[in-house]
């Protein structure tokens, strides 16, 4: 009975280490979907000509002054 102790005690500190592990998993990578994702100007300007909201002319204009 006297080596029953020491392995529960084993048991009980994996299954923290274990459950802390993965609770730090789990916050990293929630914090990573939570990150809004930055569009680009150009990815901008593509949803706009997509949209309709500029025409082919306008887009061309604008994409060449973000390529300068």
């Amino acid at each position: 009975m006297d080596n029953f102790w020491p392995w529960w005690g084993l048991w009980i500190i994996f299954w923290v280490v274990f459950g802390l592990v993965m609770s730090r998993i789990s916050w990293g990578r929630r914090r990573h979907w939570d990150r809004p994702t930055e569009k680009s100007a150009l990815d901008i300007l593509k949803e706009r000509y997509a949209k309709g909201e500029i025409n082919k002319q306008e887009f061309e204009e604008k994409r060449k002054d973000l390529a300068q």
